[in-house]
């Protein structure tokens, strides 16, 4: 027990060194507004890419839905507080694009989640396009085609940092939780799990209600930051930008969610000179990662500072 205590505050001592960090570069003009941008996509996507990893990575589920979910959550931020410039709206606005994102995931999930592989990935795209093409008919609500512009600015680099943290924090608790060594277990062997008592098809819709809840989070951060949404952001090309990270950074592994959603972040960043041939580099990277790390760069791996600390009294024993 106290073991664990001293392993949370560490943790806690971490996150905060690290939000007074970069607090620190910005109060100093190290960090300008081109790279605060950069880190709050990057946050948004780590957002994103721990969500779609609880459902690919963790349940075993082949999801392309994710861009549908997070539209509703840019939406539902960019219709109800898209007038208003209080946080308490844009809070509100965010809640409810949550409970409307985890309603759709339980609504088509329990059908559709009987599915499994290429068939699975075709129904939740085919979500996915049904928002959309939703938010493209929804007339003066949504604004059509055209989106909606002039989205206060809620979203800042603060804000995308502590929603990161908690949203990591609350998932990585859900994995070590009872329901989601149910979840693991699907993920290894569904026959294998269901003959010992676990409600297969519950804990893959948990799952994917809480990566859909999540989605939409970074759907209502996002809305805040760009400031505009349009439907033709939340395409199939979105999905498949979050899949790719949680590939690159290694399917069942939050650690390698956060690593690979900042190393493509920096890499996407760096490019940004050699726009010409940006996507080439970006694209060689990913192939030469596939080839000699096909299962990401971190695999399954999980960076625990328990593990650690257990280590290190092993060796002085």
């Amino acid at each position: 027990m106290k073991e664990n205590l001293k392993v949370n505050l560490i943790w806690l001592g971490l996150i905060i060194v690290g939000y007074a960090a970069i607090a620190g570069l910005v109060s100093i003009g190290l960090l300008n507004d081109f790279y605060i941008q950069i880190l709050e996509s990057i946050g948004i996507n780590i957002i994103l890419a721990v969500g779609l990893n609880l459902i690919v990575g963790f349940s075993g589920q082949f999801s392309l839905g994710h861009a549908g979910f997070m539209a509703i959550g840019a939406y539902a931020t960019a219709i109800l507080a898209g007038q208003a410039t209080t946080y308490g709206a844009f809070y509100l606005s965010m809640l409810a694009g949550a409970l409307i994102a985890g309603t759709v995931a339980l609504v088509v999930g329990i059908p559709t989640l009987r599915l499994k592989g290429d068939y699975l990935a075709i129904a939740t795209l085919g979500v996915a396009e049904i928002v959309r093409i939703f938010i493209v008919n929804g007339g003066q609500l949504t604004n059509g085609a055209a989106g909606i512009t002039g989205i206060p600015s809620f979203t800042n680099w603060s804000l995308v940092y502590i929603f990161a943290v908690l949203i990591i924090v609350l998932t990585v608790n859900f994995i070590r939780s009872p329901l989601g060594r149910n979840v693991l277990s699907v993920r290894e062997d569904e026959i294998a799990a269901e003959s010992v008592g676990v409600n297969t098809t519950k804990a893959k819709v948990i799952a994917f209600v809480i990566g859909a809840m999540t989605a939409s989070m970074a759907g209502s951060l996002q809305a805040g930051y760009v400031g505009t949404v349009v439907p033709k952001d939340f395409s199939l090309m979105t999905s498949i930008n979050v899949l790719i990270i949680i590939v690159f950074g290694g399917l069942g592994s939050m650690t390698g969610a956060v690593v690979a959603a900042i190393v493509l972040g920096v890499l996407n960043t760096l490019l940004q000179d050699v726009a010409n041939i940006r996507m080439i580099i970006y694209s060689l990277a990913l192939i030469l990662v596939m080839i000699f790390r096909p299962g990401g760069l971190l695999g399954t791996w999980e960076f625990s500072l328990g593990k650690l600390f257990k280590k290190k009294k092993e060796v002085n024993n």
